[in-house]
């Protein structure tokens, strides 16, 4: 196996979960890459064991690599995606952090992940990308997410308007703190927590949910992930935040975003004994009653 790691740090409670990862690695014979920035850090607190290289390009990565094993949580899968990009090298999330939607391999399943592996237990999940053309040519090559584009307010606690376009006709002028527009993945995250529903990976949409919205009747909507969304934001001030995943930007007020699906898909290996619906109960603690 060709194996590139992919990481920022962990807490101390995962470091003897980390040696166990490469000395596995070691045992079955894995040829390994490591993030350098990564690198420096897991010089310090592992005993990597094994013979590695170091990338930090996503040219170093192309037809070079098996897997990308991402420790972390879901944050650091979301900067992991902006150097696989349209590589097709699936991602294995590793989950050093908390919640972890995409991380799904706890701690504990190392070993028991890697083997699978070995033995072709395991399907590949397409997951769709959003991304954003405009004039100004914002994030540049780094225009797309795996999880939602969002619209902010900037220097201000006045609500701004965000006018939207669907295929060119009207939908609604939203009048809010601002709007995100997710992807399946990216709608258990902040699009949740503004009210919006749970997409299953796959079901090929998107979700424009308004941040604390004035009017109360407005409310998340589904449409397809065909659709082209065109966005012009107005309000009291002369800038507004652009989000894409991690990464942040700030336009002038009245510039014009175009929405759409990305032209390239991101692939998560998932073990044969993962699948979304366990996902969301074990992280959403479903049918967990708490009288007992």
């Amino acid at each position: 196996m060709n194996i590139a790691i992919f990481g920022r740090s962990f807490e101390e409670d995962a470091r003897d979960y980390i040696q166990l990862l490469f000395d596995e690695l070691r045992k079955l014979g894995a040829k390994v890459s490591i993030l350098e920035s990564y690198s420096h850090f897991l010089l310090k607190n592992i005993n990597i064991g094994l013979p590695f290289t170091t990338y930090s390009h996503h040219e170093e990565l192309v037809g070079n690599f098996d897997y990308v094993f991402c420790i972390g949580g879901d944050g650091t899968i979301l900067n992991a995606v902006t150097y696989v990009k349209d590589s097709g090298i699936p991602i294995l999330g590793i989950n050093t952090g908390r919640l972890g939607f995409m991380a799904t391999i706890s701690k504990t399943q190392i070993q028991k992940t890697l083997y699978q592996l070995v033995n072709g237990k395991y399907r590949l999940e397409e997951r769709t990308l959003i991304s954003i053309t405009n004039q100004s040519k914002i994030f540049k090559d780094q225009n797309f997410a795996i999880n939602e584009v969002t619209i902010n307010r900037k220097d201000t606690t006045s609500m701004i308007s965000v006018m939207t376009m669907v295929d060119g006709s009207y939908l609604n002028t939203y009048w809010a703190d601002g709007l995100i527009v997710a992807t399946p993945t990216g709608s258990t995250g902040y699009s949740l927590s503004c009210g919006g529903p749970i997409v299953m990976p796959g079901s090929q949409n998107f979700v424009i949910t308004p941040i604390a919205p004035h009017n109360l009747n407005v409310r998340p909507l589904v449409i397809g992930d065909h659709n082209e969304i065109r966005i012009k934001v107005d309000g009291r001030t002369d800038n507004f935040l652009v989000g894409m995943d991690s990464r942040i930007y700030t336009l002038d007020t009245g510039s014009e975003l175009i929405i759409k699906k990305a032209d390239f898909t991101i692939n998560m290996l998932i073990p044969d004994n993962h699948d979304f619906a366990s996902t969301l109960r074990n992280k959403l603690l479903w049918g967990l009653d708490r009288r007992n």
